[in-house]
Order: C-alpha cells, then sequence, then structure tokens
C-alpha cells in the first residue's frame, strides 16, 4: 500500500493516511475539476475539498510512465492498477488507482472444483473479487496440486507489472500480452509451446478469445477465466459470449415435430457443448452461486424452467456451507402438467391426451409413433418431458417406450394400478396400438388378456383402414367365426369406446374413465394429479438439495408414469416399488 502511496498529489496522499480503514482501500479516483475520492467497501470519502487539477494529473502520470493501448499502467512488483480516461485529444483528463492486494484462502470456497479437473468460469460485477480469486487459484494449483500452470496475463492485472511476476501466483508461469486484441492469439501460443495443465485466463470479452477457449478446452488443458456479467442468464443472452456456455440458437421445427411437441415452430435450443463445465457467480466475497453440469443448466433454462444453483458461504468458523439457492426466474412459471398453451382450454377429461381428430392425425403420418408412449398432458410434451425416454427397464422404472416395468424381470402389468375386473375376452390386436389398449384399461380399472396367436383369440380388434384393405389375417377371423371389432381410428377414445362396450357386454358398468364402484375416488381428478406431480417435484427438489433418496405416496399407474418422467427431467433416478394398491415411486441419485 505504500508503494501506491507514493505516487498519489501529496495532498491526496495526506488526507488517505488520515482515514481508519485504509486497509480497506478499494481504489482512488481523481477526475479534472472534481474533488478527490477514496472508495471503500462501506462507502465513499472525498479526499480534499479541492478540485482536482491538470497538475496533480500530471504529477501521477510523471510518477509512473506510459500507459498502454488498454490506458492501463501498472507499478512494477505490484498488484496495484493505474487506469487512465482520456479526452478526444488523447490528454489524460481522469484516473483510477485501484489497489490490488492477494488474498489467501478465497480459493477455499471453490477448491474443490479446482482440484477436480473441471472448466470454470468465474462471474462477477466489477470489484467483486474475481481477479483476487484467479491469482489465488493460480497459487494453489500450482504449489499444491503440482501442476504446470500458466497466467494468459493480458493487463498484467494478475501477477502485476514488470517482468518478474509477483509472488502471490506461486510457481504459476506468467505470459504477458502486448495488446488486448492478441490475447486470442497468446492463449494459443501457451497451449503450444509450454506443455500447461492448467491456463488461466482474466477478463474474456471478445469472440476471437471465447472461440480460443474452446480449442483449448478441447485439448485437454484445464481452462479457469473470469468474464464480466452478473448471472449465468446474463452470459447466455450475450451473443459475444454465449458460446462459452455453449451458446444458442432458434431452430424451426417441421409441421409433425412441432405439433408432436405442442409447441410453436420456432424454438430455442443450446448450439453446442459448453467450453466451461462449471459457472460460478461471485455474489460477494464470502459467498457465491455454483451451476455445476453447466451444459444441463442451460436447456433447462432455455425450455422455461427455473435453474437452482447451489450457495455456498463461509461461516465464522471458516467452513464452507452449501444449500439450495432460490429457484431462477423468481417468478415461477406454472407447472408444466397444468400449464395452458396458446390460450387453448386443456382439460383432463380424457386422461390429458389430445382430442381424437388431433391424436389421429398425428398417428397417420408417422407409423413409427403409434407404439405411443404414456399418455401425458399436452403441456408436458411441449414442457420436453417426452423428449428422450431410457432406453431400458432400468432402475428408473421405464422401458423403451415408457412403460412401467414390474420387478424389473420385462412383464407389462396391463391395467396396473386398477382394481378392476377382468373382461372374458382374449383379444387379438390388428393395427391398433398395445400401448393404447394397456393405457386404457389402467384408465378405467379394467383388464383384458392380449393374445399374440389368432386361433387363440375370441376377438379382433382392428381398425377401419385395416379391415378395408381386406388383409389375409382378417378374412381367416370372419371364416373361422371370430368376431372383428372395428375401430374409426388407432386413437385413444375409440379403444376406451370398445372397452366400454365390451365391459357392458358382460355386465360390468363403467362410468368415464373409472369404475362406477370408483366413483368417489378422486384418483382420476385433475386436482390429485396436480397434487402428486407437484409432491415429485418437491423430492426431485430434496434429492438436489441433498437427500439421497425420497419415497413418494402410491399413486396408480399413470401417475407413476408421469413422475418417472418428472424424475428424470431433473436428471434423477426413480424406481417403481410394493405391489398394488400401495405401489410408489421412489426418486433417488443415480
Amino acid at each position: 500500500m505504500e508503494r501506491l502511496m507514493e505516487i498519489l498529489p501529496p495532498r491526496v496522499k495526506e488526507s488517505l493516511l488520515e482515514q481508519d480503514n485504509l486497509t480497506d482501500l478499494l481504489e482512488v479516483v481523481l477526475d479534472l475539476g472534481r474533488l478527490p475520492e477514496a472508495r471503500f467497501p462501506s462507502g465513499d470519502v472525498i479526499l480534499d475539498d479541492r478540485e482536482v487539477s491538470r497538475d496533480d494529473l500530471d504529477y501521477l502520470v510523471r510518477q509512473i510512465g506510459d500507459f498502454g493501448e488498454d490506458n492501463r499502467a501498472g507499478m512494477e512488483r505490484t498488484l496495484h492498477r493505474i487506469s487512465a480516461i482520456r479526452n478526444r485529444k488523447g490528454q489524460v483528463v481522469g484516473i483510477t488507482c485501484r489497489a490490488g492486494r492477494a488474498v489467501f484462502g478465497t480459493i477455499k470456497i471453490i477448491e474443490d472444483l479446482a482440484f477436480a479437473n473441471k472448466n470454470i468460469l468465474l462471474l462477477g460485477r466489477p470489484g467483486v473479487g474475481k481477479t483476487t480469486m484467479l491469482r489465488e487459484v493460480a497459487r494453489v494449483l500450482a504449489d499444491e496440486a503440482r501442476k504446470r500452470v500458466v497466467i494468459v496475463d493480458t493487463s498484467n492485472e494478475i501477477a502485476g507489472d514488470g517482468d518478474v511476476p509477483h509472488p502471490a501466483i506461486g510457481h504459476a508461469r506468467r505470459m504477458q500480452v502486448a495488446t488486448p486484441t492478441r490475447q486470442h492469439a497468446v492463449m494459443i501460443e501457451a497451449v503450444e509451446n509450454h506443455m500447461p495443465q492448467v491456463i488461466i485466463i482474466d477478463e474474456m470479452g471478445t469472440e476471437e478469445e471465447a472461440a480460443a477457449a474452446r480449442t483449448i478446452a478441447e485439448r485437454g488443458v484445464q481452462l479457469i477465466a473470469t468474464a464480466h456479467g452478473n448471472t449465468l442468464d446474463n452470459l447466455v443472452l450475450n451473443p459475444t459470449l454465449s458460446d462459452l456456455v455453449g451458446g444458442i440458437q432458434s431452430v424451426t421445427l417441421g409441421d409433425q415435430e412441432a405439433r408432436y411437441r405442442g409447441t410453436q415452430k420456432t424454438v430455442l435450443e443450446r448450439k453446442a457443448p459448453p467450453t466451461f463445465d462449471v459457472v460460478v457467480e461471485i455474489q460477494s466475497w464470502e459467498q457465491v452461486a455454483v451451476h455445476d453440469g453447466v451444459a444441463q443448466v442451460v436447456d433447462q433454462w432455455l425450455r422455461g424452467y427455473p435453474i437452482l444453483p447451489v450457495i455456498r458461504s463461509m461461516d465464522e468458523a471458516g467452513e464452507v456451507v452449501e444449500r439450495q439457492g432460490d429457484p431462477r426466474p423468481n417468478a415461477d412459471p406454472p407447472a408444466p402438467w397444468t400449464q395452458d398453451l396458446g390460450g387453448r382450454n386443456r382439460d383432463y377429461g380424457n386422461g390429458g391426451r389430445r382430442s381424437d381428430r388431433r391424436q389421429g392425425r398425428n398417428l397417420d403420418r408417422n407409423p413409427d409413433r403409434n407404439m405411443e408412449q404414456p399418455a401425458v398432458p399436452q403441456a408436458m410434451y411441449q414442457r420436453g418431458f417426452m423428449d428422450e425416454l431410457p432406453g431400458d427397464g432400468g432402475a428408473d422404472g421405464l422401458g423403451q417406450d415408457g412403460r412401467e416395468i414390474a420387478g424389473g424381470n420385462g412383464t407389462l402389468n396391463p391395467g396396473e394400478g386398477g382394481d378392476g375386473r377382468t373382461l372374458e375376452a382374449q383379444v387379438f390386436l390388428f393395427g391398433v396400438s398395445r400401448d393404447k389398449l394397456e393405457t386404457a384399461q389402467a384408465e378405467m380399472g379394467l383388464n383384458v388378456n392380449v393374445v399374440n396367436e389368432l386361433r387363440r383369440a375370441s376377438l379382433v380388434l382392428t381398425t377401419k383402414t385395416h379391415y378395408r384393405r381386406g388383409a389375409q389375417l382378417v378374412r381367416s377371423a370372419e371364416a373361422t367365426g371370430t368376431p372383428v371389432y372395428v375401430l374409426r381410428k388407432n386413437t385413444m377414445p375409440q379403444v376406451m369406446d370398445f372397452l366400454r362396450a365390451l365391459a357392458k357386454e358382460q355386465g360390468i358398468q363403467v362410468r368415464g374413465g373409472r369404475q362406477r364402484g370408483e366413483a368417489g375416488s378422486e384418483t382420476g381428478s385433475r386436482e390429485t394429479l396436480d397434487q402428486a406431480m407437484l409432491e415429485a417435484e418437491d423430492a426431485a427438489q430434496r434429492v438436489m438439495g441433498g437427500e439421497f433418496s425420497v419415497q413418494l405416496n402410491p399413486q396408480r399407474a399413470y401417475v407413476r408414469r408421469l413422475q418417472h418422467l418428472l424424475a428424470q427431467r431433473f436428471n434423477l433416478a426413480s424406481t417403481s416399488r410394493g405391489r398394488e394398491p400401495e405401489r410408489s415411486v421412489l426418486i433417488y441419485r443415480p
């Protein structure tokens, strides 16, 4: 601090030495024609009642020498930074003397991330301590982790001015940059010439630097850098630096895909894998917000879900304390399973499925989707819950088509969740989705036996299209006297009408989607579905907050499938346990 005092005008120096909290000094500001100021964490202090003159500025400039192209200068073997403001003629009309200091121990709050060989990006407003933390990261990795660390020091702010770096960086090496416009070239040069294991970069701000950082990350070198921006949201929306977290692009969907998702045709998606694995938002000297797994966080943000950073802070004992941060955005959007999209009514009277006309059109245009995933409210197509389903019947309890698996042995449970009666019929399906039939059974609480051989069938269920074609199988069924039930289309309402008619023939009364005996039950109501999904979301939040697993309340098969999909959306594992009617979902860390 004495070195900084020596270059200040005498009257400013005398006033500054009288301050009680001189050790907390952040910077001294001298602007032509204004009163000199000293800035502290507690506030600004006027140092003299006389305005700064041209002589005061010239005195300071003579002490430090010439400024670089970025209007910055330094003091050899110190961390102080002197920045100038010039007028149109190039004359200095303002100077900021920033007090630099090495603060040991600031890395402790993110030390585990740095030692895990992850690429880390530090964000924060100016003056919050990004460079200080970056300097400490370089020292700890070089001295304690014994790694080859190279610092690309564009403004000589990390390791100080002069040819000999400040001892605060430990055994890390420092590469100076001739002009700020060549920072990206020096970054690549550092990798090619000096075999670093870690590269430290301060204040990334151009597209060239973002591209160079991407190149470095792909070469297997750990990258730790800083950038201006308060939050990850700011970075994603920054057109220059968004590539650091993968970038965003506008994607135009085809008519069929947009209809399948239930969304508009133009959506935003992440363009590429992010350069950095972790984004750390420095909120204060003692508190940071950590976004680990940047790819998933950005995807979640682009789809409209709130992101949940982990808040780390230092307690009075100097230990790191973690807690779950508040969701962002602050105004939580409606739950995806109840959100009303596009102003259209979404009722659950049909189990949350699409209308007969719309669903039939989708299936006709894309036969591959006739093996439909479990019926999901339309809003969940919009929110991306159906984009990816597990590929096997693993611990998450879902098969390739999203159906629930009993006991993990691959045996499907048609009508699971319903305690209804088994219809006396052996049904052979021809052109009708088995998924639809099984989902309809679960909805109505009915069971029907599906056979794979025509000779064992007591009836054949097909569609009008297949019947009109006069297929050999249909002709064989009619020749043997096997009844043939013809559906207008391969849609859920048509399948439910078939089950309702079959139940009526056998004297089993049903009403709506459930048996008459369950008329008082609210299991299929929208309110119960909302409550079950909110319970699942709360359980997912608890698991992400540190709990290993959370057991949900028993639900029927249809609701459990939605809970499995919600757990998958949070990148968590889930499985179903127990026997009906006490079968429930367990959400746990993968």
